[in-house]
């Protein structure tokens, strides 16, 4: 009789080859590839928690005067549960927040950038990514921000924001990044 921990080595096995997926490509809602790496002006993003309220840095009066390099980091990350993409209830006032910021300053446009955690296959988180990205862009429609000014792309596992294999980094890789693209 076999011990029913036998069998957990030949389980674990067909689960790496099951979970091992596709080529690594990306998925933009508007019919387009986003396979480039990040641009160089964008800003390295600082480590968060899943769990920490974000608002908005001050607007300032030199508004017009800030580079788009300088506008990253002015909309906060949206995360999310496992292999869900509706927005959290925690993170709704955050993107409520994003959405007063886009209000203000009109001309700006943005990109939602779906991500997933490193489980599943390359080609579910792609589709889970863009799902996350398009909630979040129709949140904020409903917020009244114009959804012509908000455009989505899914990056799904591809693209991780904490490097790991336990919670503590699929926490912050399971989110919406915004991207200020042009004021």
């Amino acid at each position: 009789m076999k011990r029913p921990h036998a069998l957990a080595v030949p389980l674990a096995f067909a689960l790496a080859a099951v979970l091992g997926g596709c080529t690594k490509k990306a998925v933009n809602t508007q019919s387009t590839v986003a396979t480039a790496p990040p641009a160089a002006a964008e800003t390295p993003r600082e480590v968060k928690s899943a769990d920490q309220d974000f608002k908005p840095a001050a607007t300032g009066d030199d508004f017009e005067k800030k580079s788009l390099s300088e506008l990253q980091g002015y909309l906060k990350d949206t995360f999310f549960d496992f292999d869900r993409s509706d927005i959290r209830a925690d993170q709704r006032d955050p993107l409520a927040a994003d959405g007063s910021w886009l209000r203000k300053h009109p001309a700006v446009k943005v990109r939602v950038e779906g991500h997933c955690d490193e489980r599943g296959t390359s080609q579910y988180n792609l589709a889970l990514g863009e799902r996350r990205a398009e909630e979040a862009k129709e949140y904020l429609a409903t917020l009244g921000v114009e959804a012509k000014r908000i455009e989505t792309v899914s990056y799904g596992k591809e693209r991780p924001f904490a490097e790991g294999h336990a919670e503590s980094a699929w926490s912050q890789n399971r989110r919406d990044h915004y991207v200020v693209t042009a004021k």
